[in-house]
């Protein structure tokens, strides 16, 4: 398929121009995309996704406008088509094309994701919009990060349908040959032709025990015929599948019978149909099936600088770099950060915020991402770190917490309230523990410090040091002022990302591939309407900057 061109001459009693620019108001995304659409998503941006023989293909320019609208008004690719073909507005937004123009099938949507996921610049349609943020002045050298919950597109599977669709799986994978050996050491009165869960009497909790054998039984027979084999992509990857979800649900008891583990395997699988879905919990209270959705924005234009998704149970902190790559500094050569005194608030992390560099980067988080491994990154990488760090846990019982604790790493020993002092022991792979045994026997604050025969015990963890300096300067009321002011903004650029429950909350699309797409391009809608806004400020210039 060849590269389309849209049409940039309109016919003057034809076109949607005369018709909607009295009618549609300047700072819409309509109005943005009629007058920069030619400038943000040209024909030539997606140039490397087409060939040079074959038909013509529906103009890109037209295809990414269609999809970003798509995205923010929370359409499926029909309802996105049938918008474009009959509402004035989304002609207008693709550069005031006729009342006539022709549509398109849904397909092509489909089509143009599909040739974005497999090529080098996967989120070119976002990329362009931060672009065209930046040449306008309008992103800075601050960053608020969080994360919101990316509901499924699939059903949470119970532990039954997960074996039962898993060996279903591989029998739709297999061909004709393998498929014939498979069946015959099936043992099952199933044929496993059909979706949805087995007859049974699942009120009888013997016949519940001897499904689930049968179908563990059925599975593990299986495994045998594909190991060692080379088998096609599909039947590979269908046998891996079977292989997590027996071995993560289900334990053999020594009567030689399977039965439901009694606990949640880490990383469990949920559905056989989108398998990298996970159980998540943004809080302790609430969980979710799914993934994901990370952002981070400039807060003073609220524009979208950074997207990634992951699965439902990756902790936030570890997808701050990726929303970070295009903004993080790498560390200076002959730097010596890491050699610090442990008290010293010199380094980033212990930067006031007025006396920041203006070039150097700040990162607003809360205490998501506040884990040692980030402290520490952004403390090699100079970031004036704003993200909260959880204070030390108090031990039950309302006695002496860690921070009463004198921790002088340098000296490599700890002191307690009573002037007592313990020397901290080395652990592997970084930290310690300072134990204070006998010296807690005749202390007279002993009562108010352990309860442990063996006296109190300090553990000191491998990022120690960053992590405490964190902690005494988020406790200057200035840091704390400042933090109040800025991190609350991503909680308000979340809610117009989440404002459609079809393609916002809840996905769309099924795989993390594809759903961190989709959040790349819905957030791409987001800047575009806010660069709207922008642009009729006072003293904001967006269409003058980008022309």
């Amino acid at each position: 398929m060849t590269l389309g061109t849209a049409p940039t001459q309109a016919d003057l009693f034809r076109s949607t121009t005369q018709f909607c620019a009295g009618r549609v108001r300047e700072d819409s995304i309509y109005a943005v995309l009629h007058r920069e659409c030619f400038r943000l998503f040209p024909d030539e941006l997606f140039v490397d996704l087409f060939t040079d023989v074959g038909r013509r293909s529906v103009p890109p320019m037209i295809v990414a406008t269609v999809m970003v609208l798509q995205r923010v008004e929370g359409l499926s690719d029909r309802e996105a088509v049938d918008r474009f073909a009959f509402d004035a507005r989304w002609k207008y937004a693709a550069g005031g094309l006729d009342f006539d123009y022709p549509g398109f099938v849904h397909t092509v949507l489909v089509d143009m994701r599909a040739r974005l996921a497999a090529s080098p610049r996967p989120d070119r349609i976002f990329e362009a919009t931060l672009t065209a943020a930046k040449a306008a002045g309008l992103v800075g050298r601050k960053r608020v990060l969080d994360s919101t919950a990316l509901y499924d597109a699939v059903a949470t599977m119970d532990t039954v349908t997960l074996i039962r669709s898993a060996i279903r799986g591989v029998l739709r994978a297999s061909d004709a040959e393998l498929g014939g050996r498979l069946r015959g050491v099936l043992t099952r009165d199933d044929d496993y032709d059909s979706a949805g869960k087995p007859v049974c009497d699942y009120d009888d909790p013997a016949a519940r025990e001897a499904l689930v054998d049968a179908l563990a039984k059925d599975a593990h027979a299986l495994l045998p015929v594909l190991e060692g084999g080379v088998w096609e992509p599909g039947v590979e990857q269908a046998g891996r599948l079977l292989a997590t979800v027996v071995g993560q649900d289900l334990d053999e008891g020594a009567d030689g019978v399977f039965r439901i583990a009694r606990r949640v395997a880490k990383d469990r699988v949920i559905s056989t149909v989108d398998p990298q879905a996970r159980h998540g919990h943004k809080t302790t209270a609430r969980g979710f099936d799914g993934y994901k959705g990370h952002v981070g924005i400039d807060p003073d234009s609220e524009i979208i600088t950074g997207t990634t998704a992951t699965a439902g149970n990756v902790g936030d902190a570890e997808a701050a770099i990726d929303l970070l790559a295009d903004d993080l500094p790498t560390k200076p050569a002959g730097d010596d950060r890491d050699d610090l005194d442990p008290g010293d608030d010199a380094g980033a992390g212990g930067m006031d915020a007025a006396t920041a560099d203006d070039d150097q980067l700040e990162v607003y988080g809360d205490a998501a991402y506040g884990a040692g491994d980030l402290q520490e990154r952004f403390e090699d990488s100079n970031v004036a770190n704003r993200c909260k760090v959880q204070p030390a846990s108090p031990p039950a019982g309302g006695l002496f917490s860690k921070d009463d604790f004198d921790v002088d790493l340098q000296a490599g020993s700890v002191g307690c309230p009573a002037g007592q002092q313990a020397p901290i022991r080395p652990a592997r792979g970084g930290g310690g523990t300072a134990e204070f045994g006998s010296l807690c026997g005749d202390c007279p604050l002993a009562s108010r410090c352990t309860t442990a025969a063996g006296g109190r015990t300090v553990r000191i963890g491998k990022h120690e040091r960053v992590l405490a300096r964190e902690r005494a300067a988020q406790a200057d009321p200035a840091w704390q002022a400042d933090y109040r002011a800025t991190r609350p903004k991503v909680e308000r650029k979340i809610a117009h990302l989440m404002r459609r429950r079809h393609g916002g909350r809840r996905a769309r699309v099924r795989g993390l591939a594809k759903v961190a797409a989709d959040f790349s391009l819905l957030a791409a809608g987001i800047n575009l309407a806010r660069l709207g806004v922008l642009s009729h400020q006072p003293g904001r210039g967006w269409v003058t900057a980008v022309a």
